[in-house]
């Protein structure tokens, strides 16, 4: 199964159960990013994660938004950031940007 239809699938049983979830999905990226635009990654609040829209620090943003979301019904747009300096704590730097777009589902 591809991750496209794991993440369609994930939504889908949880509708028929009656349990809000967030789709979250890449619509913009600039510079070198872990994913692509149209990437996206599903967040349960009772199930975890399928699919993923990059890892690390900047996925955990999206995460955190995406509960937001689930909670308030509020979409919202997150804006990663990858660009830190190369000295910093993390040697996994891409050097771009992707916006990720978080509805509730």
């Amino acid at each position: 199964m591809t991750e496209d239809l794991a993440v369609f699938d994930a939504a889908r049983r949880a509708a028929s159960e009656g349990r809000p979830v967030a789709l979250c999905t890449i619509v913009r990226r600039k510079g070198s990013t872990p994913r692509g635009v149209g990437s996206r990654m599903l967040v349960d609040p009772e199930r975890g994660l399928v699919g993923t829209v990059g890892g690390g620090c900047g996925e955990a943003q999206v995460i955190e938004a995406a509960h937001a979301v689930v909670a308030t019904g509020v979409p919202r747009m997150v804006r990663v950031d990858l660009t830190e300096d190369l000295h910093s704590w993390s040697p996994a730097v891409c050097g771009g940007v992707f916006d990720v777009f978080v509805e509730r589902v």
